[in-house]
């Protein structure tokens, strides 16, 4: 065999690793690469939400609200770069509210800088309410640390603060999991005890991975996200 034939031979190979990286459920039920794409299905909405400054390639795929992922390839500097997520919309105050209960399982990857987040908007998007349920590598929460909690069935060291826009209550889990439920009734309840919050409407709770970096690409798989209230 010549080289030249090796050597066509191995960027054959190259290539079509690449494609299968690029897109690692090429038969999902919907997939794109638009910074913005979003989809609806069950009543929620999977976006991809590349929304950073000096964000590289991400492609979104999905099967459901429930079981959705990114391929991402977001160079190792500062900063948010992306977070692809299932929201479902709530439209109810807190005291409505008979429960509002969230279970996830989710695959990440080992290396890159990420976290595996709740994002949870009340109050008209007033407030911002995230729980970190995993992070990797050189992430932080906004603010300062106000003190430690057990509520909604785990352990936090909770952070309060502003990104300018709107104020950012930081619940991050003091050990890693892929897996739970979260009580985010009792979360809500919690933050209203502290005076930080009042009787506010719950808007959107949105669940996925808030990417600062994934050098050289990495799949992030939901493999089951709910919200379920009453």
């Amino acid at each position: 065999m010549s080289r030249s034939w090796k050597l066509a031979t191995a960027l054959v190979a190259a290539l079509a690793a690449s494609v299968t990286a690029v897109l690692p459920a090429s038969a999902a039920t919907w997939s794109s690469s638009d910074k913005f794409a979003s989809w609806s299905n069950g009543g929620y909405t999977v976006r991809n939400d590349v929304w950073g400054g000096g964000a590289g390639p991400q492609s979104i795929w999905a099967n459901s609200y429930s079981n959705f992922g990114v391929w991402a390839n977001h160079p190792n500097t500062g900063g948010v770069k992306a977070y692809p997520h299932s929201a479902r919309n709530i439209g109810r105050s807190i005291s409505s509210l008979g429960t509002l209960r969230s279970s996830f399982n989710v695959s990440p990857p080992g290396g890159g800088a990420y976290t595996t987040a709740y994002d949870i908007w009340a109050g008209g998007n007033a407030y911002e309410i995230m729980l970190w349920m995993n992070k990797q590598g050189a992430v932080g929460p906004i603010g300062s640390f106000q003190t430690s909690a057990s509520v909604g069935g785990h352990s936090w060291n909770v952070y309060k603060g502003s990104n300018g826009s709107n104020a950012v209550y930081s619940f991050v889990r003091t050990s890693n999991t892929n897996s739970g439920t979260v009580d985010i009734k009792a979360v809500m309840n919690w933050i209203k005890s502290r005076g930080w919050i009042g009787d506010a409407t719950m808007n959107e709770v949105q669940f996925g991975f808030e990417i600062t970096s994934s050098s050289g690409g990495m799949n992030f798989n939901t493999n089951s996200y709910s919200v379920t209230s009453s």
